[in-house]
């Protein structure tokens, strides 16, 4: 019977190493484009009450066949990061369980990201009208639709990428590294939520706050219960309600941007 090879000892410098890895090739080069945009959108001229972003947005609409190919690739692409966590989880002898991303507790896991859902996604709605109309935000058009009936599918699937994608790396992954490298959870989480809002600059001042109060909450929240489940769950459900509902009351309603 041939000799099992034993997991490799990482070392500090290795899970540090890690973390730089991930984000250089995902969220952290987001913000690093992110923090390009803001300046861009600062010395422009331009009030940034006065400047739009769209999150979700057809990107060929003349020819539907091809943006539904584009949307899905918007899609699934990003979840080869997902993937690149999963495997260097497993490398060191772990796996997704270690950052509470799995089936074992999906009753509390909805249950908490329900509530989540509802006071993170009302505040930051709240947050994101003051910000607006204090000038430090610029308009965000959550989703724009065709009209055809794949456009809702797409959005969930979107909402679906992002809420894996932020939480399970940026929060679980990095969080978890950080600590293992000798990075004490507090600091570790501080980190996890700065790289969360400067992703979001492009949004203006006020996404890059609100999201930084968001990841410091969420943050915390792992470090109780070492489960980015409810946080996945959360997320999802701000961002397919966002979506779908920017998409379905956007010029009905006078008090959305």
């Amino acid at each position: 019977m041939a000799p099992q090879n034993p997991t490799p000892a990482l070392s500090r410098r290795d899970y540090g190493a890690e973390v730089v890895i991930v984000l250089w090739v995902s969220l952290g080069a987001s913000a690093v484009r992110a923090f390009l945009s803001i300046v861009d959108r600062l010395t422009s001229g331009v009030p940034l009450a006065e400047q739009q972003t769209t999150i979700v947005q057809p990107v060929t609409p003349d020819r539907p066949w091809l943006d539904v190919a584009y949307q899905i690739s918007f899609v699934v692409l990003p979840l080869g990061v997902v993937a690149l966590v999963g495997y260097l989880l497993q490398r060191s002898g772990e796996s997704f369980r270690t950052l509470g991303f799995d089936l074992t507790q999906p009753g509390r896991d909805l249950a908490r990201g329900a509530v989540l859902a509802v006071v993170v996604g009302g505040s930051g709605l709240v947050f994101y009208l003051i910000a607006f109309r204090a000038g430090i935000s610029v308009q965000i058009a959550a989703a724009q639709v065709s009209g055809a009936w794949w456009d809702w599918p797409l959005l969930l699937a979107q909402a679906a990428m992002n809420s894996v994608l932020e939480e399970v790396v940026v929060l679980g992954f990095v969080v978890t590294r950080l600590e293992q490298a000798g990075v004490a959870g507090r600091w570790a989480v501080v980190i996890s939520a700065v790289v969360r809002g400067a992703y979001h600059l492009y949004q203006g001042l006020g996404g890059f706050i609100g999201n930084l109060i968001m990841g410091l909450l969420f943050g915390w929240l792992f470090l109780r219960w070492r489960r980015v489940g409810p946080m996945v769950v959360a997320h999802f459900l701000i961002d397919a309600v966002a979506f779908v509902g920017y998409a379905a009351l956007s010029g009905r309603v006078d008090w959305l941007p």
